[in-house]
């Protein structure tokens, strides 16, 4: 996982921003270890090391190896939300280029969100940790996909207007989306390997082609328009 610096405090003296700074430290080792061993095999002991401070420091601020594992997982979904919303205030809100604007949004959203190490990180503790603490499964749920799903189905609601588009089921729409988007970063990650850039742009300019030929209004007139001219019924 990516080392942070330790947020300044705006007020306060040299002790709350020492506390501050242990905190980072340990929450970050955590995640380390926590995604090297899984909850089972990870050790307070080990964390401590990781993170350059005693066990003892470790239990004063979070007293049992389950809060810190809570914490480790709530400090990543912050920062994959801060990184997502960022991202999505960036969706097209005109139809000009439409295929381009989106597959453009795409590729940050996968680069920066999906296949990023707090993305890969929260994926694998979801299912490999889910089944022993439910409570993961529901945080992960409410402050992860959830999330994006209903933010993504109001983005769209709102191209609709500007867009050739036809969309009866928003929220449907923007979970094909996330489908269509993630489906070769899948694999990719599965083996444990980076999306090349390459790889990044194909995967999402094949997933938005395939999103507009299913939502794209202007290949359902098209149709109507030749149906027509044939004298069959769209």
């Amino acid at each position: 996982m990516k080392k942070r610096q330790a947020a300044m405090p705006t007020a306060g003296g040299p002790t709350q921003k020492g506390q501050c700074a242990k905190r980072v430290s340990i929450l970050d080792a955590a995640a380390e270890v926590f995604c090297r061993e899984g909850f089972s095999g990870a050790s307070i002991d080990e964390i401590a090391a990781e993170a350059c401070v005693s066990r003892q420091t470790i239990y004063n601020h979070y007293r049992e190896k389950e809060t810190l594992f809570m914490a480790v997982v709530q400090d990543i979904l912050d920062r994959t939300n801060a990184a997502l919303f960022s991202i999505l205030a960036t969706f097209p809100k005109r139809a000009d280029n439409l295929e381009d604007d989106l597959t453009a949004f795409a590729v940050r959203l996968n680069r920066n969100c999906i296949c990023n190490q707090d993305g890969k990180f929260i994926q694998k503790l979801v299912e490999t940790e889910g089944e022993r603490y439910p409570e993961l499964i529901k945080i992960w749920r409410e402050q992860g996909p959830g999330k994006i799903d209903t933010a993504l189905s109001a983005l769209f609601a709102r191209l609709a207007h500007a867009a050739p588009l036809e969309i009866d089921d928003l929220d449907l729409a923007a979970r094909q989306f996330l489908a269509l988007i993630k489906a070769d970063m899948q694999m990719i990650s599965l083996f444990g390997e980076a999306p090349t850039e390459e790889q990044l742009q194909t995967s999402a300019r094949n997933a938005v082609k395939t999103f507009l030929r299913a939502y794209g209004k202007v290949k359902t007139e098209q149709a109507s328009q030749k149906a027509g001219a044939l004298g069959q019924p769209a």
